[in-house]
């Protein structure tokens, strides 16, 4: 069995068994997650084991001749050029399909209803003004959910947990799916009737190249006047210059956004929803953290660890 060199800008070191498992058929050779590193290093290297936080576009592609698999511990690809690496003859390991793995995993529908939460009772703007020692109680007047209509876009495992918190909270449930499903407390209607009726319109579908923009302008304006929205997906499913003008006319009340487009760039400090979240109240927005609890990154590390070791012992015997 030849051994390989597995490139890896991931911490496995949370779950010694893991690593160990890993080391049984592979060197894994620990690098900072930066885009010059993976660039200037993977040339040499078997497997990639990847960060979501850094690019594996054509250039890195390019340089990776050695390169059999990529494995990302997470749900979402999209800092994965696909097309190139399949092209390139690469495989694509992850976890979106890992369903047992993934029920226990309520970390990002958790967020989800926290970052609502924080957009109807202002949260963040009301804790600047309490560390100030203000305390302008009538200035953050917000809503109670209770009665209100929760509004998802896409009926899988997250959207599921959401309608399970919103008829927790008293909501009226709507969904909308492209499949027919059947989910207690839930009314699955037309795209049209949702957007129109929501009060609270949460996004939980996969970013595909057919959908990027999927929330455009027009879907924005047939929105109910005041609606909340939540992404916790990805942020090229939302057009965000549409976005910014509907926060701006108040047409949407406020949004809740754990991704935005382009959260790789250098310059995100310039990043046009950062520079309205700065002067406005009606934006809250956080880092990309939803799948960040320990529960959830040390579960999908081990077992996509595992998922990796077993790959290379396949091919091996293949070999």
């Amino acid at each position: 069995m030849s051994r390989w060199k597995v490139f890896c800008n991931v911490d496995l070191s949370l779950k010694k068994d893991a690593l160990k498992e890993l080391e049984k058929v592979a060197d894994v050779i620990y690098f900072p997650a930066t885009q010059e590193t993976l660039l200037d290093n993977i040339i040499d290297f078997d497997a990639y084991y990847a960060s979501a936080f850094v690019e594996m576009n054509k250039d890195v592609l390019d340089n990776a001749k050695n390169l059999k698999v990529i494995a990302t511990p997470g749900t979402g690809t999209d800092h994965i050029d696909i097309t190139e690496a399949r092209r390139n003859g690469i495989d694509v390991l992850d976890i979106a399909e890992e369903r047992e793995l993934l029920k226990g995993f309520t970390a990002t529908a958790e967020l989800a209803w926290a970052l609502l939460l924080s957009c109807i009772r202002k949260l963040p703007a009301a804790f600047d003004c309490a560390k100030q020692g203000y305390w302008a109680r009538e200035r953050f007047t917000g809503y109670q959910l209770y009665g209100k209509k929760l509004g998802l876009l896409g009926l899988g495992r997250l959207g599921t947990m959401m309608a399970g918190y919103g008829n927790g909270f008293g909501m009226k449930v709507l969904g909308c799916d492209l499949e027919e499903k059947n989910i207690a407390g839930v009314k699955q209607v037309a795209l049209d009737e949702l957007l129109v009726k929501s009060d609270v319109i949460s996004i939980h579908i996969h970013l595909t190249e057919a959908n990027k923009g999927f929330v455009s302008n027009e879907l924005l304006k047939k929105m109910r006047p005041g609606v909340v929205i939540i992404n916790t997906s990805r942020g090229a499913i939302i057009d965000e210059d549409a976005l910014i003008k509907s926060l701006e006319s108040g047409h949407v009340g406020a949004a809740g956004l754990d991704v935005i487009h382009g959260e790789w760039d250098k310059n995100i400090y310039d990043h046009p929803l950062i520079k309205y979240a700065r002067t406005h109240d009606n934006l809250v927005i956080t880092p990309h953290i939803a799948g960040a609890t320990v529960e959830s990154i040390i579960g999908a590390r081990v077992f996509l660890a595992k998922k990796l070791a077993d790959y290379i012992r396949e091919k091996n015997v293949g070999n």
